[in-house]
């Protein structure tokens, strides 16, 4: 039980390693000062989600997953070559097909009826702070297509 949990919980890390990634990549990016703020601000709220999930491996007596994906790499490699478009757009975009996948990672992770209560409710509690960071984006997305 505890070895499903732990590897549960290193796939949701590696996940919001790279999400807080495309968060700051995003900020990087971005020519307007409010997405910005608002992509730091997930950034580093996404870094700290990882790091409760690396508290509670390291608890459970494994070792946390303390880096992203290599598809996420390369995500970000086809994210840039897009984003050399200059198109604000695309850069929303882009963070909210993130959102996406990270929404549905948390989504299956809480539908795993292996993983035990302790971990679930850890799961349940990092998921609102997705689930917010996923409406955030939809809002900028619809704000962001409206104007152009």
């Amino acid at each position: 039980m505890l070895n499903h949990d732990i590897r549960v919980l290193n796939d949701l890390i590696e996940t919001a390693i790279d999400s807080a990634d495309g968060y700051a990549e995003a900020a990087r990016e971005t020519r307007s000062p409010r997405f910005s703020v608002t992509f730091h601000e997930r950034a580093s709220e996404r870094r700290l989600v990882a790091t409760r999930l690396q508290q509670k491996v390291e608890e459970l007596g494994g070792t946390p997953e303390d880096d992203g994906s290599v598809l996420a790499s390369a995500h970000r490699m086809f994210t840039n070559l897009r984003k050399s478009l200059n198109d604000e757009t695309a850069v929303i975009d882009e963070v909210e097909r993130g959102e996406d996948h990270i929404k549905h990672k948390f989504e299956d992770a809480l539908d795993d009826e292996d993983v035990t209560p302790p971990t679930h409710a850890l799961i349940a509690d990092a998921y609102r702070s997705v689930r917010s960071g996923r409406d955030q984006m939809r809002s900028l997305k619809r704000v962001t297509h409206n104007t152009h």
